[in-house]
């Protein structure tokens, strides 16, 4: 069989399975010729460990604990500074008086 020029006999068969016949002009141009037919299958399988299974989730877990130890840390230095801009406000303010009652926070000896 012949085909136009350009054209091409198309595969009707799904990745990764064979089909389940050569084609007749390969077959009838073998017989003729003699020649044997070689078929060519592309294993894409590996026997490795698929690593990119367990490296996914560590990734992800390890990428969420340093997020936490981020936030932990950002929570702990708005402490600091609002335990020092206390600290400065109560200095400089003196004192602190309500209805009465004084209370000396800071007191300078």
């Amino acid at each position: 069989m012949t085909y136009p020029e350009g054209a091409e006999m198309s595969q009707h068969t799904s990745p990764g399975h064979m089909a389940p016949h050569i084609p007749a002009d390969a077959y009838q141009r073998a017989q003729a010729t003699g020649q044997p037919v070689v078929f060519v299958i592309q294993d894409n399988t590996t026997a490795a460990f698929p690593w990119q299974r367990l490296l996914i989730p560590f990734a992800i877990a390890g990428a969420a604990a340093l997020g936490t130890w981020g936030m932990v840390a950002a929570l702990c230095w708005l402490m600091d500074v609002a335990a020092h801009t206390a600290t400065v406000i109560a200095g400089a303010a003196g004192p602190v008086g309500a209805g009465g009652i004084t209370l000396k926070v800071f007191s300078k000896k």
